[in-house]
């Protein structure tokens, strides 16, 4: 297929074998970061799931996830060892691995919807059908983070918290820090009512993120420019926050949309690594 078009100062457009994929330039100077928001192309699905489903919880056969999972991890030179994944709940507890022994003795489920480590060769895992996947590097201290954020984990400030979490625990300065937002539902396609607004009443810039529509009690939401502002809010500079500004209700040929498909389709994959 035809290269996508974006806007190329935020996000570049790249083809791995088959899996197509979205990556900040801003980052290329990180060589010790690989990080990927990878399109629905590539995969061996089929129908509502086509192509590179990551995910059997929506009704896909386990077979195709797990042959798409192999395909992932060859286009980017892992294993499947490599990916570390989270079960993601929509709200804002932050798992923390810093330490071996963790990968060793967990065996609980992981609910969690933020993952924050300093240990080289665990691709933290982000699978998204139009919530926002915030990828956060500090080059300066080697920390990375993967932030699920729909508009629950939104309106608890998840990406707000991570970034206070890498000040507080690990001693990153905000000035280091770096966030991509990746493609999600854009402003354009997600409608939602009084109720979401209410449970947003003390973000950051409340009144930009919404726009109010004709009928009673509906708005229009920006969650990408959300969390753009608490990032910005919890003390880093718009210079080191890049936006991929893509829709993926509206670009559905390239992006997974849980809204945009009526609730049964495919996960995309976003992964952020320090490069063992």
């Amino acid at each position: 297929m035809d290269k996508p078009s974006l806007n190329e100062d935020k996000f570049v457009w790249k083809k791995n074998d088959q899996v197509e994929y979205f990556k900040s330039p801003a980052w290329e100077a990180y060589s010790f970061v690989a990080h990927a928001f990878c399109t629905r192309r590539g995969g061996v699905s089929s129908g509502r799931f086509a192509a590179l489903n990551m995910s059997g919880r929506e009704g896909e056969e386990d077979a195709n996830v797990s042959a798409n999972w192999d395909i992932a991890a060859a286009a980017f030179g892992l294993t499947r060892r490599h990916f570390f994944r989270i079960h993601q709940v929509h709200g804002d507890k932050i798992l923390v691995i810093d330490s071996a022994d963790f990968l060793i003795h967990t065996c609980r489920p992981l609910e969690y919807d933020a993952v924050v480590t300093n240990r080289p060769g665990l691709a933290l895992c982000i699978l998204t059908a139009d919530c926002v996947p915030v990828l956060v590097a500090d080059p300066a201290r080697r920390i990375v983070a993967a932030v699920h954020a729909g508009w629950r984990g939104t309106a608890l400030n998840i990406s707000g918290q991570v970034v206070t979490l890498l000040r507080e625990r690990f001693g990153s300065s905000t000035r280091d820090i770096r966030a991509a937002v990746g493609p999600a539902i854009g402003p354009c396609c997600y409608e939602v009512d009084d109720a979401v607004r209410a449970a947003m009443d003390r973000h950051p810039g409340r009144d930009a993120i919404f726009t109010k529509q004709k009928e009673p009690g509906k708005w229009r939401l920006d969650l990408a420019l959300a969390n753009r502002l608490q990032i910005e809010a919890a003390g880093v500079t718009g210079g080191n926050i890049q936006v991929a500004n893509l829709c993926t209700s509206c670009r559905r040929d390239l992006f997974y949309s849980h809204r945009g498909e009526g609730g049964k389709t495919g996960r995309l994959l976003n992964f952020i690594m320090i490069s063992p």
